[in-house]
């Protein structure tokens, strides 16, 4: 599309030309929003603009994808034609529809030896159903049905209201209108601050406008505004019914937030619906390997949180690894998204915890707590109940995988709902989860019953009751917090047993015997004994009667006795680390 409307000039084009950074190119995802500007000049010789945004398909974005499609009037819902249709696929159109956006379906990669185009074609007509007509067949490779997809758009979905799509027309508003904007992403720099991706539904934004946040309440006055081409090129003023940036020169965090409205400062127009402060649902440690670089890592946290407000932290301390941050994301990828640009942009060596989820805690007093790491979870004893959250789960995978599936739904403790049966011999198979439970490994579990052929899907639920205790890991007697984690009641025994056998294998024996326990519902559960160094303090004895080996031996024995009640065991960094990367 940007090669047929000449956006982009064919010298400047490459593969995944609106994927900016490296980690998308190369894992072939969309993390971050893109937005770009076209003007087309259809079959009957008008030309319009079209405003395109191109968004990330996972579940951990979907608040922003949802804000995303708030800002637009239809969507090009893309299937490609080797896959058919996935779990993100009906994710995605649901959101759509909520939004009451024009969906236009279309089947990719219809080059592909592997292509199937029209029994995809007939399974995403069924899936709107829809004639299987309507279905548009495109190449972005080779370019087929690119033309048919541009006229698709010009007559199907409708111009924005209050606004002309007409290139060079004189939009339908007037410059003593108030304007308002829906905030959909934004970026940041060093020296501009804050520049803020927007639709405009009300008047024009131009340079020097005293313009504010609603939802923040900050105020500024905008140092730029523009459009995507897909760069950034600066214009006069954007109208209603376009979208663009405004560059608030804003160099704080927390201020600008996806879904916020910008607006003129002091005016009358109230705030649009559907403002969400982003929640984290997974939590994680994060730990400098060297604590000279805990500053580089708080400057690293702030910088990301300039351009992603959906990451929260705050420092900890660890006894073990000592000084770090406690992370709140949005999701298991998102987590990996934000530690891998740590390392890559920042240059970062980083100790990463297993990641966790939040717990709400009714404890005996009748006060309710949000329990975020397993360290600060209440003793067995002070616990009236326990809320977790849970996920509606998707899952399509081909038909052979049914029963290895359903095996993974019980052991992940999944309330399976619902089956279904693609005309392609694919099933669709809808289960209720603990969200904890997912984050066990579940979808590498998925990937690999399915030999790689499952797709999943989740969303969030209210929370419910849960049958889940701390598990406190206790050498020489006394509890270390770094490795007390979150369980299921069922599996508190098996997790016991093998975090104990694990660490009475990476923990260096001393000069006596160390007792390596778990401890859950007031009580050892596992134990395991690491035996003593030995020195053989005989051994320059040469000839003489028995008993003076004996003395010898019955003193190192009361040594060690004496030894075991008052010494406290070390943990090396690197035992810390081993069982930490456990998961790995």
């Amino acid at each position: 599309m940007l090669e047929r409307t000449g956006t982009i000039e064919a010298r400047k084009m490459r593969d995944q030309v609106l994927d900016r950074m490296d980690l998308e190119r190369e894992r072939g995802i969309t993390i971050k929003m893109q937005p770009v500007r076209m003007a087309y000049r259809a079959r009957d010789g008008v030309e319009y603009i079209l405003n395109l945004i191109d968004t990330p398909g996972h579940i951990d974005f979907s608040y922003e994808v949802s804000r995303a499609l708030k800002a637009v009037e239809g969507v090009l819902l893309l299937v490609d034609s080797t896959q058919g249709v996935q779990a993100q696929t009906l994710t995605t159109l649901s959101m759509a529809r909520a939004q009451q956006c024009t969906i236009i379906p279309v089947v990719s990669k219809i080059d592909a030896p592997a292509a199937r185009p029209d029994e995809v074609a007939q399974e995403l007509a069924t899936l709107l159903g829809v004639s299987a007509s309507t279905v548009l067949r495109v190449s972005g490779k080779t370019g087929a049905g690119v033309d048919e997809l541009l006229e698709a758009i010009v007559e199907r979905i409708s111009p924005p209201a209050g606004s002309t799509t007409v290139k060079g027309a004189v939009a339908h508003t007037s410059a003593g209108d108030e304007p308002r904007g829906l905030i959909f992403d934004f970026s940041y720099s060093t020296h501009r601050g804050v520049t803020v991706f927007l639709r405009v539904f009300d008047g024009r934004f131009t340079k020097g406008q005293p313009l504010h946040f609603h939802a923040a309440g900050k105020a500024f006055a905008a140092l730029e505004t523009g459009i995507f081409a897909p760069d950034e090129q600066p214009v006069d003023a954007l109208s209603a019914g376009e979208i663009g940036y405004v560059v608030t020169g804003i160099k704080e965090a927390g201020v600008a937030a996806v879904g916020d409205t910008l607006g003129l400062k002091g005016g009358a127009l109230p705030a649009l619906p559907g403002f969400e402060r982003p929640r984290p649902v997974v939590w994680a440690s994060v730990y400098p390997e060297s604590q000279d670089d805990l500053p580089r890592l708080r400057q690293a946290l702030e910088r990301l949180q300039l351009s992603d407000s959906s990451l929260s932290f705050e420092e900890e301390s660890s006894g073990v690894l000592g000084r770090g941050f406690r992370c709140g994301f949005l999701g298991l990828l998102h987590l990996e998204i934000v530690t891998e640009r740590l390392k890559r942009e920042f240059s970062l060596a980083l100790v990463i915890t297993m990641p966790t989820i939040s717990y709400t805690v009714t404890i005996k007093d009748g006060k309710r707590e949000t329990i975020y790491t397993p360290a600060k979870f209440p003793e067995h004893g002070d616990i009236i109940q326990i809320d977790e959250p849970w996920a509606a789960v998707t899952v399509i995978a081909p038909a052979e995988t049914l029963g290895a599936i359903m095996q993974l739904f019980y052991d992940h403790e999944a309330q399976t709902n619902k089956t279904e049966t693609y005309a392609d011999g694919r099933i669709e198979l809808t289960a209720e989860m603990p969200l904890r439970e997912l984050m066990r490994g579940f979808f590498d579990k998925l990937k690999n019953v399915s030999s790689g052929y499952a797709s999943l899907s989740y969303e969030l639920l209210p929370e419910r009751p849960a049958d889940v205790v701390r598990l406190d890991v206790l050498v020489a007697e006394e509890a270390v917090p770094a490795f007390a984690r979150v369980v299921a009641r069922r599996r508190a025994q098996e997790e016991a047993d093998r975090i104990v056998e694990r660490l009475e294998r990476v923990l260096p024996r001393q000069l006596f015997v160390t007792k390596i326990q778990a401890r859950a519902l007031g009580r050892i559960i596992a134990s395991r004994s690491l035996s003593a160094m030995r020195k053989d303090v005989t051994g320059y004895l040469y000839g003489g009667d028995v008993s003076r080996k004996k003395k010898l031996l019955e003193k190192q024995k009361k040594g060690k006795k004496k030894l075991q009640a008052r010494a406290k065991v070390e943990i090396p960094e690197d035992v810390f680390m081993k069982m930490v990367r456990e998961s790995d």
